[in-house]
């Protein structure tokens, strides 16, 4: 089938009947390449970028005419964009273009859409920065890490700290505000002063929406592989857990928001895209290893392989796998996803409803009987027919949500 014909343009959505249905969606597209592999990353991605072109083609054969998820019929308007990886700010502007022009050609885009776009500071030139926002990209989210050197150098960053700094203010000077960086705690290079100093950093420059994560060793990773040989010294749950709690209370501080467990902002700069993955809306996936779901029991996931991604498309083979969740994957779900945030599990223990959902009488008895035991250790709080996370129990949400767990 031919590409449609692709012109540069900045985005300014034409009216479209919208199709009938309960739910806006975003949609990720997944960029799979980056400079270099930072050591801790377990994500999908090559650092072969001579493949950039031939993906950006199968990404817009995709977004144009391959299925998008089973057994779909009408497409849902779209509330937000977001350009994942991987480095999506590797993409030249034209590559950019040919996705949004492709995604705005099949989709009703609604007119106030949040457009993301991840990007490195490296990559952060007065041009790209223009170029991106004459495409429609509102929003960046920038991999900062950290605001020293040592630490990128450790991670195996690409960028040094001046170039993260130097970013961000050009971004706010150009007009791009509406930026979200991310910064990585419980490094074995990162000591309590420099952690601070970190944050300190990050609210000097204004940055409205901060996610921090704390390091994990995940399998098949140089670190995985650097702690198992002992070349780097194993993480500390101790510094981490303090670290973490210096983070909510210098955030709590400076007036920004703990929305979800890793996620800060300050009022009204929420993530619109990721607060719609963890309130179950739908959305749809593009690229390898991009997942999908339509917001009531199906998940799809694209292929994890570029090659084989681009041949499945370019050849119209199926891409994408896909399961049903049972109600009770459904409700463990919701609980997993809606214990990390702020507004926590919508609980009635009159009519015995978890997250709107029914439980049976014995079940629910079990369930309440534990959120009593986690609000005895002042891990859980229920107010207003809701159960959200102490201070405290924010060092456990993994924990609490597992044993919740239907």
């Amino acid at each position: 089938m031919p590409l449609p014909c692709i012109q540069s343009r900045a985005y300014k959505p034409t009216p479209k009947k919208l199709h009938l249905c309960l739910h806006m969606a975003g949609i990720y597209v997944h960029i799979p390449f980056c400079r270099k592999a930072c050591h801790y990353c377990n994500f999908h991605f090559s650092t072969q970028t001579t493949g950039i072109a031939a993906m950006v083609q199968a990404m817009v054969r995709h977004i144009s005419w391959a299925p998008l998820s089973p057994g779909a019929d009408a497409l849902h308007p779209l509330s937000t964009i977001y350009f994942g990886g991987g480095t999506p700010s590797l993409l030249g502007l034209d590559d950019l273009d040919q996705l949004l022009t492709a995604i705005h050609q099949r989709f009703t885009v609604l007119p106030q859409a949040e457009v993301t776009l991840e990007t490195n500071p490296d990559d952060m030139t007065a041009e790209k920065l223009k170029g991106w926002q004459q495409l429609g990209i509102n929003r960046l989210s920038i991999g900062v890490q950290s605001f020293f050197d040592a630490d990128l150098q450790w991670m195996n960053r690409a960028h040094n700290a001046q170039m993260a700094v130097s970013g961000i203010a050009l971004a706010q000077q150009l007009g791009l505000h509406n930026i979200s960086i991310d910064l990585i705690y419980g490094t074995p290079t990162l000591s309590a002063q420099c952690w601070q100093a970190n944050v300190e950093q990050a609210l000097a420059l204004q940055v409205p929406h901060i996610s921090c994560y704390a390091l994990t060793v995940e399998p098949k990773t140089a670190l995985h592989s650097m702690v198992a040989k002992g070349k780097t010294p194993p993480i500390s749950d101790d510094t981490q857990s303090q670290q973490f709690l210096q983070l909510m209370n210098w955030m709590q501080t400076a007036g920004y928001e703990h929305y979800e467990i890793s996620n800060f902002c300050l009022p009204g700069q929420r993530s619109r895209h990721n607060s719609s993955y963890w309130s179950g809306q739908p959305y749809y996936g593009i690229g390898p290893s991009a997942h999908g779901y339509n917001g009531k029991h199906t998940r799809w996931w694209n292929v994890a392989n570029n090659a084989l991604y681009v041949q499945a498309i370019e050849q119209g083979l199926p891409h994408f796998e896909h399961e049903t969740l049972t109600p009770v994957q459904h409700l463990n779900e919701q609980i997993m996803t809606g214990i990390r945030m702020h507004e926590g599990i919508a609980i009635n223990r009159q009519q015995g409803l978890v997250c709107t959902t029914p439980v049976g009488d014995a079940d629910f008895l079990a369930f309440t009987k534990k959120i009593d035991r986690w609000q005895q250790r002042q891990m859980l709080v229920e107010q207003q027919n809701r159960i959200s996370l102490t201070h405290t129990g924010k060092l456990y949400a993994d924990g609490i949500a597992a044993d919740l767990f239907f």
